[in-house]
């Protein structure tokens, strides 16, 4: 990282706490479990806002992730699974790291793509790779907690990068979540108004036909999807309203549709789809 603004996030954290993020670098570099540094620091690089963080986030592959406590705990960390759906830590007294293989929601699965279109760095004197752009927006996407709201990072990420993001992938990574996606380009075009050309057209006109294609058509099962975005505030619908689990039936969707398709994914262009 570069620039004052980081120079000011490590004046102002203790030595200690900067110390036990560059070693988890180092130990995840050194023993060659791939690995992309996401979070507060990528952030930084993709749209020059800076924030500061309590923690170091790194995104992996859900099958690399017992070889990166290896490698932690050989570097002095105690490693713990927190959430076997998407989520580990890797803990040096008070402080942490996050490893990351999902999202919470279990949509935003890290594959290998994140790692084909990922970007070098150097953070904290390490040489690593960035998680995508277009991961990162797809993965924040879905975090619209009343106590957390990525929104407004999805709208600055567009407006740093929406030129040279590749646009088919990101459809093809909202795919069945269009709405999602197509909720986050109106916000931007609200946010930004004299930068709307910055998007595509191309990509509001394949999706605002999906909306008039299912003008005044229901779904057949009374589902709130709202879980997928937050798992509090869509709880009253599923315990108190009789609302079926949309993140439950989503699941079973999409399990189904893997089966079916087997390898779909390598079937995604190789990119620069602008």
């Amino acid at each position: 990282m570069t620039g004052s603004e980081p120079e000011v996030a490590i004046r102002d954290r203790h030595p200690d706490e900067i110390d036990a993020r560059a070693d988890a670098l180092r130990a995840l570099a050194a023993s060659g479990v791939p690995f992309l540094v996401a979070g507060a620091y990528a952030f930084f690089e993709y749209t020059g806002i800076f924030r500061d963080t309590k923690d170091l986030d790194v995104f992996l592959r859900e099958r690399d992730l017992e070889d990166a406590f290896r490698a932690l705990e050989d570097a002095g960390f105690r490693t713990e699974l927190l959430d076997p759906g998407w989520i580990g830590k890797a803990y040096r007294g008070e402080y942490f790291v996050d490893l990351i293989f999902s999202s919470g929601n279990g949509v935003a699965v890290v594959d290998d793509l994140w790692f084909e279109h990922a970007r070098p760095a150097r953070v904290m004197g390490v040489d690593i790779l960035l998680a995508p752009p277009e991961e990162i927006i797809w993965s924040k996407a879905f975090v619209l907690e009343r106590e957390r709201y990525d929104g407004a990072d999805v709208n600055h990420l567009l407006r740093a990068r929406a030129e040279e993001l590749d646009w088919d992938r990101l459809l093809f990574r909202f795919d069945r979540y269009w709405e999602v996606l197509l909720s986050h380009l109106l916000l931007f075009r609200f946010a930004y108004p004299g930068e709307r050309s910055k998007v595509p057209d191309r990509v509001l006109q394949t999706l605002l036909p999906r909306v008039e294609d299912e003008l005044g058509a229901d779904h057949p099962r009374a589902l709130c999807r709202g879980i997928l975005m937050s798992r509090v505030q869509y709880r009253h619908d599923l315990d108190q309203l009789g609302y079926e689990d949309g993140r439950a039936w989503d699941e079973a969707e999409r399990a189904g549709g893997a089966e079916r398709n087997g390898a779909r994914e390598r079937d995604l262009p190789a990119g620069g789809g602008r």
